[in-house]
């Protein structure tokens, strides 16, 4: 059955499979394209026996997503409005959406509230609007902004008078 899905419905299978896997997909080592997947799966596998279980376990996901990738499957950027808290997506376009929690170190907690912020207010004004709804702090929204989530959103919610035009 696995077989089955993996040829005939490859998107969804990539989709469930990170899905299940999430807890070690990192978006910033993965995301980016194969060339970039391959150079960072180099460097951790250089560490050889001095690798964690954890490096183990992405090198096995990194084996998949490098498969993904030479099946012409890619990801779009995690998206602030369109990513679900801890599920892969498959786009309208054919390529799969990560989920908020596939940053690191954006743990499922603070992924659900955002997405639970977003639904329930719509769309953020600013970062801080981002802080006050989903209640979380800093370092949270500053991983955002590291995986290119807050592109265009102001810092506050503060208007001054020399932003109009």
């Amino acid at each position: 059955r696995i077989a089955y899905c993996k040829v005939h419905y490859p998107k969804e299978f990539y989709a469930t499979y990170f899905t299940v896997r999430a807890d070690d997909f990192d978006f910033i080592l993965m995301g980016y394209g194969k060339e970039k997947l391959l150079e960072n799966k180099r460097m951790i596998e250089a560490k050889g026996m001095d690798m964690s279980d954890k490096e183990k376990n992405v090198i096995t996901i990194m084996e998949v997503c490098n498969e993904m990738y030479a099946r012409g499957i890619k990801f779009l950027p995690v998206d602030l409005y369109k990513s679900h808290a801890s599920k892969f997506i498959k786009s309208e376009d054919g390529k799969i959406i990560p989920p908020l929690s596939s940053i690191a170190n954006l743990g499922a907690v603070a992924a659900k509230q955002i997405m639970e912020a977003r639904e329930e207010g719509g769309e953020f004004f600013s970062v801080e609007d981002i802080r006050q709804r989903a209640h979380v702090g800093k370092s949270i929204t500053d991983l955002l902004a590291n995986a290119g989530c807050l592109k265009g959103l102001s810092e506050s919610s503060q208007t001054s008078l020399f932003d109009m035009e």
